[in-house]
């Protein structure tokens, strides 16, 4: 398996974005909410108009935990769901595939939407759970709640959720990033 990482920079969000509009608004769709909801690509699937249409919170039940989750959308996603599902019935899946009659799009398929726009961005690494971890990554930066985003997440530990959203990481690179035991340019 392949190791996935956030999308740490703003400007490549909004790049990744903008490469999806200009392609699809499903698929640009499919990337909002991801990284504005932290959903598991699995629960983002299955979602349907009726679970969203004139809401400002979603609850499921999640796929992988079984557990309920309850989450708000944030008024700028509201727009977007708005102007996404004004010509759809409720029981349409949010993310369509265009083969057969209201089916969602596969996680392979969602794989590959994210992954060809990524690399257009210059992105490697990327993957379906790189929406997951880009919302994780985002909201530690913005809130330094890391209990908050373990609830969200339902981790067990701080340390997991850490982890899973690149902090470790990035901690361990800067720790390293100018150190050096001695100077090795001195070295003759």
């Amino acid at each position: 398996m392949n190791l996935v990482q956030p999308i740490r920079d703003l400007e490549k969000i909004q790049e990744v974005a903008t490469i999806l509009k200009k392609r699809s608004f499903r698929d640009y769709f499919l990337f909002v909410m991801g990284t504005q909801t932290g959903l598991r690509i699995s629960d983002l699937l299955k979602l349907r108009v009726r679970d969203v249409r004139n809401r400002t919170h979603v609850s499921i039940i999640e796929k992988k935990t079984k557990k309920p989750k309850r989450f708000l959308l944030s008024p700028s996603v509201r727009v977007i769901i708005n102007d996404y599902i004004e010509e759809m019935k409720d029981d349409d899946y949010l993310f369509q595939s265009r083969k057969g009659s209201n089916q969602p799009i596969l996680r392979q398929r969602a794989y590959a939407i994210l992954n060809e726009a990524a690399k257009k961005a210059g992105l490697e690494e990327i993957g379906t759970h790189t929406l997951r971890k880009t919302f994780g990554y985002h909201f530690y930066q913005r809130k330094k709640d890391v209990a908050m985003l373990q609830q969200l997440f339902n981790h067990s530990a701080p340390s997991i959720t850490l982890k899973y959203i690149g902090i470790t990481q990035d901690l361990q690179d800067k720790a390293l990033e100018d150190f050096d035991i001695v100077d090795w340019s001195n070295v003759h």
